[in-house]
């Protein structure tokens, strides 16, 4: 993850503002987990945070680490009721926030982080407990790319690395699983094949729009085997 006041390259973050369906179709995942005092690290400039308001939230702070997200963060937060947009990263608000919170979570931000394993153990640390840790990363080592690079990836995941972060943690693990599978191919072809480094707007919005429909029908009907991306709820020791 981007050290505080870091800028980060923003392109894909204005990009995956159109992914309405794509976004819609991870909170479906995540809907029976998320409660009313809601913690997001690395909300980037607050397309997912801004979807959480639907939970009605009591509490709703979203956290990020670089100056020129964060500045469109606040402005899109500015004025709504229990929100609240915080610099930094969560070792820097930790100590503060112990059992704030009983849902935090982390899209596609994970792989930002060099030492995740102490991350996990931090988040777990600001769980009320019961509460729920939701995690969303992008996945297959082989699909590690060119825009990977760009985003500051440390990582992509396997199911096995991804569950192993919760090993010696007090936690029952709900879900951990593969999700779209039907992006395999395109990423690949795209971010490694090719090398493109940069999320066109136009290329989100059609794969949000073709593509995510078709994904999210299939994988109601089946648990596939790999995907692009991995999706886990771990739900902390009471």
């Amino acid at each position: 993850m981007s050290k505080t006041g870091e800028p980060y390259f923003a392109e894909d973050l204005e990009a995956m503002d159109s992914a309405s369906r794509y976004y819609s179709w991870i909170l479906e995942a995540f809907a029976p987990h998320i409660g009313k005092s809601i913690l997001e690290v690395g909300a980037g400039s607050g397309n997912f945070s801004s979807r959480l308001l639907d939970w009605k939230p009591e509490l709703l702070t979203c956290l990020e680490p670089s100056d020129n997200v964060a500045a469109a963060l606040e402005h899109r937060l500015d004025g709504v009721p229990n929100t609240e947009a915080r610099r930094g990263v969560l070792s820097d608000h930790a100590t503060d926030w112990q059992q704030r919170y009983d849902t935090i979570f982390y899209i596609n931000v994970m792989e930002h982080v060099e030492h995740d394993y102490a991350e996990v153990e931090r988040a777990l640390s600001c769980l009320k407990p019961g509460g729920h840790l939701l995690i969303f990363v992008p996945a297959l080592p082989q699909l590690y790319g060119k825009a990977d690079e760009l985003f500051g990836h440390f990582r992509r995941y396997t199911k096995e690395r991804l569950l192993d972060l919760f090993a010696k943690q007090p936690v029952e693990i709900l879900c951990c699983h593969y999700w779209d599978i039907l992006g395999v191919l395109p990423w690949w072809v795209s971010f490694v094949l090719l090398r493109r480094g940069v999320m066109k707007s136009g290329m989100v919005k059609l794969y949000d729009t073709v593509v995510v429909p078709v994904a999210r029908l299939l994988e109601k009907c089946i648990t596939p085997p790999l995907g692009k991306n991995l999706i886990l709820v771990a739900r902390k020791a009471p």
